[in-house]
């Protein structure tokens, strides 16, 4: 599975730039609201609303089983759990992976 639809993707750079902003506007705990713009058989890659060159990521290793990774082009919601600083990504738990468990 390599689903993309990810329109006007920030560039690399414009993301390494942006992560302090970033980390700033999505604490840990932060409601956020999204779009699915890529699946991956790790997890899928949102488009952070109000946060262009934010890139989040809920991954399998929060998705409680026999859930599924939601649809590209799905609006999501959930929450901010991590920051991960090495690949300026910001973690995300989804609501419909909370509300399974």
């Amino acid at each position: 599975m390599t689903d993309n639809a990810w329109p006007n993707e920030p560039t690399p750079e414009q993301i390494r730039r942006a992560w302090s902003a970033t980390v700033s506007a999505l604490p840990v705990g932060t409601r956020i609201t999204g779009q699915v713009v890529g699946r991956r058989p790790f997890g899928v890659f949102l488009r952070i609303d109000d946060v262009p060159h934010a890139v989040g990521l809920a991954d399998i290793g929060s998705m409680p089983p026999g859930a599924s990774l939601p649809a590209l082009g799905a609006q999501i919601s959930g929450e901010v759990f991590w920051h991960t600083d090495h690949n300026h990504q910001v973690r995300i738990r989804l609501n419909e992976w909370i509300d399974h468990n």
